[in-house]
């Protein structure tokens, strides 16, 4: 296991809390929502660091999932988690298929176009519903749709860069 593999992901947030048992609500970034519950531990950053809380149940409910965590049996103590972030360790996700990418992958790598101008540094990634975007930001701020292979030309993990074919005046 390298340093990377313990780099810790967000996935969510704790948003409040379910019922008098200690369950919380979370608010699941995973695709699908319900993504979320295939990973336990679950490490939560509280006031006091980051902990593990191993989950014991969960499920869908509407656009939040509910889980139960170990260690958190009543409704006070749910309340204690409430606005915790939620991560999973690096080791935890499933290995990608070829020109599939995990968000933080992509997240701080360098872009430049195919005339070799550099672009900036990915800073986020959204959807749109028709594709995902990346936000890189450079001299100015672009908005580059992640769309492979007629944008996203090349992606390369080891160099830490993207290649586009984008105009540097766009």
């Amino acid at each position: 296991m390298t340093a990377d593999d313990d780099a810790l992901l967000t996935l969510g947030k704790i948003t409040g809390v379910h019922g008098i048992k200690g369950w919380v609500k979370l608010f699941s970034e995973t695709r699908p929502r319900e993504g979320i519950l295939d990973y336990s531990p679950l490490w939560l950053k509280t006031r006091q660091g980051w902990r593990a809380y191993e989950r014991l149940q969960g499920r869908r409910q509407g656009k939040l999932i509910i889980a139960q965590l170990a260690d958190c049996l009543t409704r006070d103590e749910a309340a204690l988690l409430t606005g915790a972030e939620v991560a999973v360790k690096r080791s935890q996700l499933a290995a990608t298929e070829a020109d599939e990418y995990y968000w933080a992958d992509l997240q701080g790598m360098q872009v430049c176009n195919l005339q070799q101008v550099a672009l900036g540094e990915v800073l986020e990634i959204f959807e749109t519903g028709a594709n995902d975007v990346l936000v890189v930001k450079g001299e100015r701020q672009r908005l580059i749709p992640f769309v492979q292979p007629d944008i996203i030309c090349k992606v390369d993990l080891q160099s830490r860069t993207i290649t586009v074919d984008w105009d540097a005046d766009f």
